[in-house]
């Protein structure tokens, strides 16, 4: 890594962690290790089920100051959005550890859940946003009229968040920071063939507004060079490398920049 040293140094924020997915549920603690190896200090627990998202609480209550977690159901699982969801749901976000409402938003790309059922349980997510005061965790795929458009009068009421894993174009871009949202970039941006549109997209996003994420287990970042297995918060510095190239900025200037802001959305403790 050609600024190794400098990455050395700065320590990352890591926005999100599907700690429970298959990959990597039976690895926390050699997770946690090897981030802290990386000086990725700090990391978001995703929540996407009332599931997963106990479980997010509950590693962040195992791992106080490190890990923090979001809670919410993910566009994937709408259908099963019920009352009981509900409650639960209501009670985890009541919890310190609990730092965002999500991973919550529109997916269009696959349809695991119908539109309908997506857009009900959304409305439903993002009813509590203002109230809460917990920013939003959120995901748009494929979805950006629909989502755009739900959003505009949560936004306007006081809410704030993040577009998590953000894969869309300038115009997009331009339109979520219009709106005062923040924009997380994960390894999507090291891909010279899919990521084309974001890494055109990132000159557009201003350095207050950046966030850095693995999305682990996913989007492993192709300049870490031969993929081994599964992503994870160690891999940060390379999405930070690729980002930094691309703004033209000094790599340990980015990493300061947008953990900063992870820590101001997300009130993370300094570290």
């Amino acid at each position: 890594m050609s600024t190794g040293s400098k990455i050395e140094q700065a320590r990352l924020v890591d926005i999100g962690v599907n700690f429970h997915s298959g990959q990597l549920v039976s690895l926390t603690d050699q997770l946690l290790v090897r981030a802290r190896a990386a000086n990725v200090t700090q990391i978001l627990a995703t929540g996407t089920s009332a599931a997963s998202s106990r479980l997010a609480l509950e590693l962040a209550r195992a791992n106080p100051g490190t890990v923090f977690a979001t809670a919410g159901v993910h566009p994937h699982g709408a259908k099963s959005y019920d009352p009981s969801t509900v409650r639960e749901l209501t009670e985890l976000w009541k919890c310190t550890e609990v730092v965002a409402i999500g991973e919550c938003g529109l997916d269009y790309n696959r349809n695991f859940s119908p539109p309908q059922a997506q857009r009900i349980a959304f409305e439903q997510q993002l009813s509590v946003a203002v109230e809460n005061r917990k920013p939003l965790f959120l995901h748009c795929r494929d979805a950006f009229t629909d989502f755009h458009d739900m959003l505009t009068p949560v936004m306007a009421a006081g809410a704030r968040g993040v577009v998590h894993c953000f894969t869309g174009n300038r115009a997009e871009a331009e339109a979520f920071l219009t709106m005062g949202l923040d924009i997380g970039i994960t390894g999507w941006v090291t891909d010279l063939q899919r990521g084309q549109a974001l890494r055109a997209a990132l000159p557009a996003i201003p350095l207050d507004r950046l966030h850095l994420e693995t999305d682990a287990p996913y989007l492993f970042p192709k300049n870490a060079g031969t993929r081994r297995g599964h992503n994870e918060p160690a891999n940060l510095p390379w999405v930070a490398e690729s980002v930094a190239e691309l703004l033209g900025c000094n790599v340990d200037e980015l990493i300061h920049a947008c953990s900063s802001n992870s820590r101001r959305m997300f009130c993370l403790p300094g570290n």
